[in-house]
């Protein structure tokens, strides 16, 4: 790693991007994500690049389509109303099984709602907005070092796997600064991409990317050569973060922003005797669910405690992962609101049966 420095989330976003070998950026200004494009608009040219900003968040999206159609490695970033208007395009991009990265800074909503940070966009990236039976990669960064990292790791992802890959921040993650290390060099996969229009080059036959099948048994077929991706996908990449698990009395789970909140809460509940786990997930999809029904079997374990910044969403897959062998509660704040630490414990204290000290 080189030495840190000090950047913005959405600037590091986009030098994650082109040190990841992205050449090829669309995108759409929409706060709180619009310094991605600034910084791109820069950076771009001094590596031979593309940055277009354009008409739409749609054209962006279907530009994404045609640049990995090509072979290109490609990007587009936006929040949580830009991101609605490009579902369309993430289920055509999920049907010619096109490896992309997109990036969602999650604004509060629903609506054009306001541009303070939220997660309320779960369902989107994780149930799919568009039609049909697909599957996007989401991954949750919870500080600036992963935002670059996991960036990185997207691309990666995308061409390993020829889906698109969705990075699910928020708008703290975007505009706050910390301090970042590059690496010297990025662990870049270098995917033969032998299906891409780049020509026809000596080839006996056309290269043709589509994702229309008239037939209803050519459908059901490529549906289930989806699903079985699907699955590759969900045994090899499933990624999540357990902490201070073992003999804990409440398991914390959050993901992204809280996830940071919760870990000073574990320290302040260990002052007062409570023993306080954390499950933080890091790929959304596939969800670890593996994970969350193991440490439900430990017979210390009295309840787990969701914190999101939305109404409840992500609670969903940790009760479906649970299946009832302990309690799930939800604490979730909306609109920008952030839960405090205090609040947290006082849930902790009356899950774990004490009073306040």
């Amino acid at each position: 790693m080189s030495n840190r420095v000090l950047m913005k989330g959405n600037e590091v976003i986009a030098e994650a991007a082109v040190r990841a070998g992205c050449r090829h950026y669309f995108g759409y200004p929409i706060t709180p994500q619009t310094e991605v494009m600034h910084y791109m608009a820069k950076r771009m040219p001094e590596v031979g690049g593309t940055m277009l900003q354009a008409e739409s968040e749609v054209a962006a999206i279907n530009m994404v389509y045609g640049a990995s159609a090509a072979g290109a490695r490609v990007m587009t970033t936006s929040s949580s109303p830009g991101i609605s208007l490009k579902q369309e395009g993430f289920s055509y991009i999920a049907g010619a099984e096109l490896p992309a990265v997109v990036v969602n800074v999650v604004r509060s909503g629903p609506g054009l709602g306001g541009i303070l940070p939220a997660q309320g966009d779960y369902f989107q990236a994780t149930k799919g907005g568009g039609h049909g039976d697909y599957r996007n990669i989401v991954l949750a960064p919870a500080s600036i070092q992963e935002l670059y990292e996991l960036t990185v790791e997207a691309f990666n992802l995308a061409d390993r796997y020829r889906m698109l890959a969705l990075v699910l921040g928020d708008g703290a993650l975007g505009q706050m600064m910390e301090p970042v290390a590059f690496r010297e060099t990025e662990p870049i996969e270098r995917v033969e991409k032998p299906w891409a229009l780049t020509g026809r080059k000596g080839r006996a036959e056309h290269n043709t990317v589509q994702s229309i099948y008239i037939e209803a048994d050519v459908m059901e077929a490529f549906n289930a050569k989806l699903q079985a991706k699907y699955a590759d996908v969900t045994a090899r990449e499933t990624r999540v973060e357990t902490v201070d698990c073992e003999g804990a009395e409440v398991i914390l789970t959050a993901f992204g922003l809280t996830s940071r909140i919760c870990r000073n809460v574990m320290h302040l509940a260990a002052k007062e005797g409570i023993k306080v786990g954390l499950v933080r997930p890091i790929t959304l999809w596939p969800f670890p669910s593996q994970t969350y029904a193991d440490i439900a079997a430990q017979p210390s374990v009295k309840a787990f405690l969701d914190i999101e910044l939305n109404c409840g969403q992500m609670v969903e897959d940790v009760r479906l992962a649970v299946n009832g062998a302990k309690p799930v509660h939800f604490h979730g704040r909306t609109g920008g609101n952030l839960p405090t630490q205090q609040e947290i414990l006082e849930l902790v204290r009356q899950l774990a049966g004490r009073s306040a000290t």
